[in-house]
């Protein structure tokens, strides 16, 4: 097996920054800690630098099968392991839906494949397909999925009866899209109506609106408490819906639980006049009293995970019209880039932003042995430098869809390396094709 070794590296794990050496035999970390004298087959000076566990990411888009004119699930974890994204958790609405256990199955087999990024899949809920979430194996899969509001295909789960059957024959953690889709329908129309073909995207954010966004998530939460089931709500974007979550109990004894996204934390409504449909996201990008208090929710730990939503769409499809625009970005490879001018900017602690989006989406999901810098656990770790900036290009982008609504800005920091599973494969700007990336594995 070969070993690593890493030697001066600032650790952040577990609430604090300390001086440490690393030592990696083969997948796993073996020994932590200071002065180690131990022969390796790569010595590593992480003198001045970071060394944090890999980020899990408990929300993508990679949109293998079916969309693949997009992205694949090769590409967007080539973008992600760039990023410090050793691992994640991918969505069910492909072509064909990831709502049956054969499709989903077919997709950890192409993840097996193309991924250098560990991987797991949400399995999805439509109104029809109970008797496949029955037989799910919570051994084997990260969770279930449920669009409450503006989906693709089937699965708009807008039947109530159905929606209680769900939440109350599942021990699955359910993860939901939160938006009530009356609402959005209805201010879709009388927009349309005020202006034909040519809604402004400003009204983006008043279209998927506030209350559209507090009426779906305050009653998926109060149907959670009625029928004891496991709720996590995805990518919250108003200040109201925040006050629905408690701090007063440690995340693991929590049974309704709550995401944040970088595009939430960075752009606010004002950012519309310049980046256009670049930044139309469902829920929508709202504005700045909004995004100040997401950051207050996600420090004083009201907000659980933080994540990406990473959601690619090819250039011609984003630069349509508002209404033919489709929703979502590429996020993953400057994610945590972003999170760390944040960081310098004092918004949040690097210890924060790692026990939100590596601890916390570990423990939420219960993954096996990742999201610390732990001896015994897998060697998933990214090694950044805070005093390097890096310019986001449109040559640098590994995104398929070659755009990102960062392209132009300059981050505070730089990712220097990445390991999966004991394997680099990023190092200083350069991918290695290695396949050691994993299927994720649960503590259930």
């Amino acid at each position: 097996m070969s070993t690593i070794l890493i030697k001066n590296a600032t650790v952040v794990n577990e609430g604090f920054q300390k001086l440490k050496d690393v030592f990696i035999v083969g997948e796993y970390i073996q020994q932590i800690g200071t002065d180690l004298n131990i022969e390796a087959d790569q010595i590593i000076d992480a003198t001045g630098k970071h060394l944090l566990p890999g980020l899990i990411d408990d929300q993508v888009h990679f949109r293998e099968p079916g969309l693949t004119h997009k992205a694949t699930i090769g590409s967007e974890s080539r973008a992600a392991v760039a990023g410090g994204i050793t691992s994640f958790i991918e969505m069910p609405n492909t072509n064909p839906q990831a709502t049956n256990i054969i499709e989903l199955e077919k997709k950890f087999d192409r993840a097996s494949e193309t991924s250098l990024a560990n991987y797991s899949f949400m399995f999805g809920g439509t109104n029809d397909n109970i008797e496949e979430i029955r037989k799910l194996d919570k051994s084997k899969v990260a969770g279930l999925k449920l669009f409450l509001g503006s989906s693709t295909g089937n699965m708009l789960v807008d039947d109530q009866a159905v929606l209680r059957e769900i939440f109350s024959n599942t021990n699955l953690l359910i993860s939901v899209h939160c938006e009530d889709e009356a609402t959005v329908r209805a201010n879709f129309a009388a927009y349309k109506e005020r202006y034909g073909e040519d809604i402004p995207i400003e009204a983006h954010p008043e279209i998927r609106s506030h209350e559209a966004c507090y009426l779906s998530s305050s009653r998926a939460i109060a149907l959670a408490k009625e029928t004891g089931a496991r709720l996590h709500v995805f990518h919250l974007s108003t200040a109201q819906e925040t006050d629905l979550f408690r701090n007063d109990i440690p995340l693991n004894e929590k049974k309704i639980t709550a995401e944040v996204c970088v595009h939430h934390l960075w752009f606010s409504s004002e950012d519309y006049k310049t980046k256009g449909t670049l930044i139309k996201w469902n829920p929508a990008v709202k504005n700045q009293v909004d995004q100040d208090a997401l950051w207050k929710a996600l420090n004083d730990d009201r907000i659980d995970v933080l994540a990406t939503d990473h959601a690619p769409h090819t250039k011609e499809e984003k630069n349509n019209k508002y209404a033919s625009a489709p929703s979502g970005g590429p996020l993953v490879q400057h994610a945590l880039l972003a999170l760390l001018t944040a960081v310098g900017k004092g918004k949040i602690s690097i210890e924060k932003l790692v026990q939100k989006a590596c601890h916390n989406p570990a423990i939420l999901f219960e993954i096996e042995k990742r999201g610390y810098v732990k001896e015994g656990f897998y060697a998933d770790l990214v090694l950044v430098d805070l005093n390097k900036k890096t310019l986001v290009t449109e040559e640098s982008l590994l995104y398929q869809c070659k755009w990102s609504p960062f392209e132009g800005e300059t981050f505070e920091s730089k990712i220097d390396t990445t390991w999966v599973n004991g394997s680099c494969v990023y190092d200083k700007g350069i991918v290695i094709e290695k396949k050691a990336a994993k299927r994720l594995t649960f503590n259930r």
